[in-house]
């Protein structure tokens, strides 16, 4: 059932990479009128750089894993299998 899921696991994740991206945009404008720093740009404040990348991190992989999981318990409902995982791995 993995490789089944696997098409709706790379659309969901194109989607949730244009969702994030789209929210870090809007929650950075009420950050900094300017644009979110880049790695490239040389005249950059490095305190700026830090929060803008952890900001997106954050909101991408919030994004990213809230769409891969309601994508899972849909695919269990529509085929009656779980594709992945029950539960975390024991340490």
């Amino acid at each position: 059932m993995k490789i089944a899921f696997l098409p709706i696991s790379i659309l969901g994740g194109l989607i949730a990479g244009l969702i994030g991206k789209k929210s870090f945009e809007f929650i950075w404008s009420k950050v900094d009128e300017e644009d979110p720093p880049e790695p490239e740009h040389r005249e950059i404040s490095v305190v700026k750089l830090l929060l803008a990348l952890a900001i997106e991190g954050a909101i991408f992989r919030a994004v990213r894993g809230l769409f891969d999981h309601v994508a899972r318990r849909g695919f269990e409902r529509f085929t009656g299998e779980w594709p992945g995982d029950e539960e975390p791995e024991k340490a």
